[in-house]
């Protein structure tokens, strides 16, 4: 079953982040990961959370997606991030 990751992210250093970026989306791709949805013109329907940009990557499966996330490879790029943006993130089993 699929799995979707979801990142409310606010990038604080765009310059830097677009390292990070460079060396994700092979990764991404690499584990079976595809992008869904990647912006800033968010309209908040109701409640309070207001992102300020949202990232969607679907996976085969939340296992996929979780050896994404644990790879070795990820790791230095994972620094990356959390030094350029301030991110929220969680994974959700879809269809």
């Amino acid at each position: 079953m699929a799995a979707y990751l979801i990142v409310d992210i606010d990038i604080i250093d765009r310059v830097a982040f677009a390292e990070y970026r460079k060396a994700v989306v092979p990764l991404i791709q690499k584990y079976g990961g595809k992008y869904v949805a990647v912006g800033d013109q968010i309209e908040t329907l109701e409640g309070d959370w207001s992102p300020k940009r949202i990232v969607m990557i679907q996976f085969p499966s939340m296992e996929r997606a979780k050896e994404w996330f644990s790879c070795e490879e990820y790791r230095e790029p994972c620094k990356i991030r959390k030094r350029t943006a301030k991110t929220n993130m969680i994974l959700v089993e879809g269809n």
